[in-house]
């Protein structure tokens, strides 16, 4: 195995790596060191402990589900740019499913504080932008969409929704329909 040159970032990419192939919580420090080709103690040079390495991999999910919600809505608000925001997480939730994961953990400070967070709320908020939804209300809204995409995402992933029909994907719409017309009509504070 060639050794990857550790810094912390490649720490991080390689954690993330692993979530992906194996799940989140097959992200130890041992398989980390494994998969890098070096001992455990190594990494101790590069990563505080196994807190800060899944807070790590939350960072980098953050990062990179900002930069697809934003190309995802460019140009677009209102229902457009709900679908458009709702179908960026999905396709990342599909593609990465351990960085997914490690988004529905609770994060550590250094994550919630991330670059990656900071522009995920305010992309979110550009999205509440086009509709009647009052600033002071934002974090309700932002709460609800949350809890309706996340948990929409977990139960489709654990097979949830393969035992009858219709098929999830007409669930999925009617879901963010029903999410468009709720923010539409959003009540007065």
């Amino acid at each position: 195995m060639v050794r990857t040159r550790l810094t912390p970032d490649a720490v991080i990419a390689a954690a993330a790596a692993l979530a992906d192939d194996d799940g989140l919580a097959a992200v130890t420090l041992s398989a980390l060191a494994r998969r890098l080709g070096v001992q455990t103690p190594s990494l101790y040079t590069h990563v505080r402990d196994h807190d800060a390495v899944l807070d790590g991999i939350t960072a980098l999910a953050l990062t990179e589900l900002a930069g697809r919600v934003s190309a995802a809505i460019a140009g677009r608000a209102g229902g457009a740019a709900l679908e458009a925001f709702a179908a960026a997480h999905r396709a990342y939730a599909r593609e990465s499913p351990g960085r997914w994961q490690a988004l529905q953990r609770r994060a550590g400070a250094a994550a919630v504080r991330s670059p990656g967070a900071r522009e995920l709320v305010e992309l979110t908020g550009a999205v509440l932008r086009g509709y009647p939804v009052p600033e002071a209300d934002h974090v309700h809204a932002i709460r609800l969409l949350g809890s309706a995409i996340n948990g929409f995402l977990a139960l489709e992933r654990i097979g949830s929704f393969d035992h009858s029909q219709p098929e999830p994907e007409v669930s999925w719409d009617k879901m963010v329909a029903v999410l468009d017309a709720t923010l539409r009509s959003w009540p007065a504070s």
